[in-house]
């Protein structure tokens, strides 16, 4: 029978079988020894040793179209990457690294924005124009008030989605929306420092429907930038590829440059001066550690 890994806990894997069954399955020592080893979201082959029990071995790894390290995770379709729009105020800095990181691991991403109940509508608009021509699906939502929920559901879709973005923003409230029966513990926000407790303790796929999965994923603060050169970094600021063949200096990094078209875009505000500002300080980030 063929499934899919929801998570490994102790040596064992539950899988999620063709049939909608949870099988309880030892990994094969044959994996062992070619030194691979099951992850979640693998699609694997079964053989059901105890059916009333639901136990089973795994004979087969199948292909993988892609591993994630952090998560340690196979075969993802798209990240959603969720920041609430105040309470914690979004780090646009942080948001960015994200998106460099899934773009350099070629996943593609949708951002959502939670808690627009609590927020000016001037800044879903601010947060909308940043991000407009990033390459990223933008979705605003407020799982308190049950709004764009509905969308969010729909970008998952036949999908395995990785949900991720800091600690209080509300992922584990979405997760228990998304699907009641995974019952996430929601942790509370903690009022001293205004972000929540990292409730996400293990990596789990959890079954939407046919064909649709996400795995919730620990709360993060800080993310480094992958390992690339600093001239590559450009190529990850999708709004400055249209303007960069007419800038004057093939290679130009838009930095101090004469002539840069990214520049000129910028001062007439078709570049976003948050998105460039991020640039300019990643851009230093890279060459400070190329350095050392």
């Amino acid at each position: 029978m063929q499934g899919k890994i929801l998570k490994g806990i102790g040596g064992f894997y539950y899988i999620h079988g063709e049939n909608e069954s949870i099988y309880e399955c030892r990994a094969k020592g044959v994996f062992r020894k070619d030194k691979k080893k099951p992850l979640v979201g693998d699609n694997v082959i079964i053989s059901v040793l105890d059916e009333e029990n639901k136990k089973g071995n795994v004979d087969e790894i199948l292909p993988r179209r892609n591993e994630l390290i952090r998560p340690a995770v196979a075969n993802v379709d798209q990240a959603l990457v969720v920041f609430a729009m105040v309470s914690p105020k979004p780090n646009l800095n942080l948001l960015d690294r994200f998106l460099i990181s899934m773009q350099w691991q070629q996943i593609p991403v949708k951002i959502c924005f939670n808690k627009m109940d609590l927020a000016r509508e001037e800044a879903v608009e601010q947060l909308s124009e940043i991000y407009r021509s990033c390459g990223c699906q933008t979705v605003f939502a407020s799982v308190q008030e049950k709004a764009g929920l509905e969308t969010v559901k729909e970008l998952l879709l036949g999908k395995t989605t990785v949900v991720a973005g800091p600690s209080g923003v509300g992922k584990s409230s979405l997760t228990n929306y998304l699907q009641p029966h995974a019952l996430m513990e929601v942790g509370e926000i903690s009022q001293k420092i205004g972000r929540g407790k990292n409730t996400t303790r293990h990596t789990e796929l959890i079954w939407v429907q046919q064909d649709t999965y996400f795995l919730d994923t620990p709360g993060f603060s800080s993310m480094y930038l992958p390992e690339m050169e600093k001239e590559e970094l450009k190529n990850y600021f999708p709004e400055f590829t249209p303007y960069e063949e007419k800038c004057r200096f093939q290679g130009c990094l838009h930095l101090s440059e004469p002539d840069c078209a990214v520049k000129q875009a910028l001062a007439e505000k078709k570049i976003h001066s948050s998105r460039y500002d991020n640039y300019v300080m990643l851009e230093e980030e890279l060459k400070n550690k190329r350095r050392y």
